[in-house]
């Protein structure tokens, strides 16, 4: 399979993985055959990638973090209790109703057991082949790799249930922003941006005295959107100040904004995404937890198609856990852009002289520090 620009595809393409609803039910299954209008229609619902059947990548498997049990579980979690709370916008500030800690214990519970379960698993990108209320999806998203982060800084299982529903639950002040505000295309207006930006203390007057949930949790939905430098909000706190919890939370979620389809603009790759996370090293986010971050993502996810620096194109095929920015790639075109033959494959880990220089046939910087 090959993970291809939903707008790049043509009709004839078969999937080669299921694409999801905002509910974690799967809308299209594997083999289909896209039409135009199909990939139109995913072009609208804002899938921007999807994996594609191709011979010569055929026997490439690509796991999924979590399984489709947890994801669909999760997925109905998040929607109907975050739907509920956003029918109710007149509940008095505080506990929710009805309480919400029992199911999203459940949720990272089965979080958990699939995390544990990977021996080395690395960050990749959860948002191919998923039609999704972006809400939804980007909570379940920055649960699952803010744990897998937990996990690599080396948390205790309790610590690692608190830190995922911190995670999951730290947008859950959105449900008290207006629709209009939420989906806007384009640019928010000054007052806009303002009520925007109250979602963090709503997030945390709705978990704060939520019973048999830590207040941590409610913490971290407060303080997600603070930077080290105190340039962030609500509060402008800085440093150490700033629980540790909701640091991790701040730098995936920023993560996962960048690299998932908005309204306004198309998403980032994952290179691209570390990139600009890298500029705020030390000033935004800790140089610390960027350096763990840096070796858990699978910089360029498996099935992508990159081009060398001797001009040679393929796609990459295995990511090395030990070094993630240094995949192996499997050369299906000379530099001439010619098909070989007998494709070979090249592990940039041991080559080391070999550079990508582009991915998807766009240029990159070879000196970045990713």
């Amino acid at each position: 399979m090959r993970l291809l620009p939903t707008q790049v595809c043509q009709p004839g393409m078969r999937l080669a993985k299921k694409i999801y609803s905002e509910d974690g039910l799967v809308l299209l299954a594997e083999h289909v055959e896209l039409t135009s209008h199909l990939i139109s229609r995913l072009c609208d619902c804002g899938v921007s990638f999807v994996y594609i059947e191709d011979p010569r990548t055929a026997d490439l498997q690509i796991p999924d973090m979590i399984s489709e049990e947890t994801r669909r579980k999760a997925l109905v979690e998040i929607r109907s209790n975050f739907r509920d709370i956003m029918e109710r916008p007149n509940r008095k500030s505080g506990v929710t109703y009805p309480y919400i800690a029992k199911p999203f214990r459940q949720v990272m519970n089965m979080v958990l057991d699939d995390l544990s379960s990977q021996k080395d698993a690395l960050i990749m990108l959860m948002n191919m082949g998923i039609v999704d209320d972006y809400l939804f999806q980007h909570s379940l998203n920055v649960c699952v790799y803010s744990t897998l982060l937990g996990v690599a800084a080396g948390y205790s299982r309790d610590e690692l249930m608190t830190l995922g529903l911190g995670a999951l639950l730290h947008d859950i002040g959105k449900t008290q922003i207006s629709m209009n505000i939420l989906k806007k295309q384009g640019s928010l207006e000054r007052e806009e941006f303002e009520e925007m930006k109250r979602h963090t203390e709503r997030g945390y007057y709705l978990l704060k005295d939520e019973p048999n949930m830590p207040l941590i949790v409610a913490h971290c939905a407060f303080q997600h959107h603070e930077r080290l430098d105190g340039s962030g909000y609500p509060r402008g706190i800085r440093g150490d100040e700033i629980h540790e919890y909701a640091k991790w939370i701040g730098l995936v979620d920023s993560y996962d904004a960048m690299t998932s389809t908005r309204i306004y603009r198309n998403p980032m790759l994952p290179h691209q995404a570390v990139e600009a996370l890298y500029a705020g090293t030390g000033t935004l986010y800790e140089q610390r937890m960027l350096q763990i971050f840096r070796d858990k993502v699978a910089i360029y996810p498996l099935g992508i198609t990159v081009k060398l620096q001797s001009g040679e194109s393929g796609v990459v095929v295995d990511i090395n856990a030990t070094c993630p920015h240094r995949p192996i790639v499997r050369v299906l075109y000379n530099e001439r852009g010619e098909e070989l033959k007998v494709p070979f494959e090249i592990d940039l880990s041991k080559e080391l002289t070999a550079m990508i220089i582009s991915v998807n046939d766009e240029q990159l910087l070879v000196n970045t520090p990713v």
